[in-house]
């Protein structure tokens, strides 16, 4: 019972320790984007309720996975709630009317950010709802239909991967995506340049994010595009909901590979899928299911 009872305690501070520091990040985050800028505000409401809404799941599920590990002690239920209600910066064991209030206070903002929180994932599922209708209408329009990708950081890579008519692994297309970037570094390095301090990559820099590509699933944007349609020497179509479409390397006669990509489509943000031809039932009725 005691070994439950301090893991318990030792799961509830790291918890704690773990919202104030996303309250600092959070708030962080809203100092640096202007309010006069709303598309980026309404860019910030939505990275700040995923960011919640990923935190809260992971304490949900770590607490969930505690339970497991200690099924047959019945008192867990109440150490958590008496837990949640501890301040636990070592208070004296008899409170004075200020701290009280101020605990009021924070339970209050509590509430507060815990109603903003819902109020903008709602705001997120409105804003996916939308944009998988629009384009749904416009992949209909093609008689095409959204195929699904693994939302894994190599979305963008696996997307090309499922438009070639040949096969090749993802780790080929990121080695020949960094690959050429390295043997065209005038044409890339203008267009990087630090996120935090909007400094100019220096030709290291560029370098190691070259490596990245290859290292990390990390995610594929414009500038690997253009890299990769001139490695295959083949346009790229990129089909948005509220956006022309746009092809990268027009230069080049071949049939363009289309990926979609989408602003909402998961709780990580950013997301490319690919598509595929409209199944002949669904022509003339209606729009076709986003997968």
């Amino acid at each position: 019972m005691e070994d439950s009872q301090s893991e318990q305690q030792r799961v509830m501070r790291r918890h704690h320790r773990e919202k104030k520091e996303l309250q600092t990040r959070i708030q962080a985050m809203k100092n640096s984007v202007p309010k006069s800028d709303k598309k980026r505000r309404k860019q910030l409401l939505l990275d700040v309720a995923r960011l919640k809404a990923e935190l809260e799941q992971k304490h949900q599920q770590e607490l969930e996975k505690f339970r497991e590990s200690f099924p047959d002690d019945n008192n867990l239920d109440s150490i958590t709630e008496d837990l949640a209600k501890m301040d636990l910066e070592n208070q004296p064991p008899r409170q004075s009317r200020a701290q009280r209030r101020r605990e009021k206070r924070a339970t209050l903002e509590r509430e507060r950010q815990e109603r903003i929180a819902e109020a903008e994932m709602e705001h997120l599922a409105s804003f996916r709802r939308e944009e998988e209708e629009k384009l749904a209408a416009i992949l209909g329009s093609k008689n095409l239909e959204l195929k699904d990708i693994p939302a894994d950081g190599h979305c963008m890579y696996r997307a090309i991967q499922d438009q070639l008519v040949f096969s090749v692994t993802v780790e080929s297309l990121r080695s020949r995506t960094a690959d050429y970037m390295r043997k065209h570094v005038d044409d890339f390095l203008p267009f990087f340049t630090d996120p935090d301090s909007s400094d100019a990559y220096s030709r290291e820099e560029f370098l190691s994010y070259c490596d990245e590509i290859v290292r990390s699933p990390s995610w594929g944007g414009q500038l690997e595009l253009r890299a990769l349609s001139h490695v295959l020497q083949t346009p790229i179509e990129v089909i948005q909901a509220d956006s022309p479409a746009v092809v990268i390397g027009e230069e080049y006669t071949r049939k363009p590979l289309t990926l979609v990509y989408l602003h909402y489509a998961c709780n990580l943000g950013e997301h490319y899928n690919s598509v595929r031809p409209l199944e002949a039932s669904a022509v003339g009725g209606a729009a076709p299911r986003l997968f």
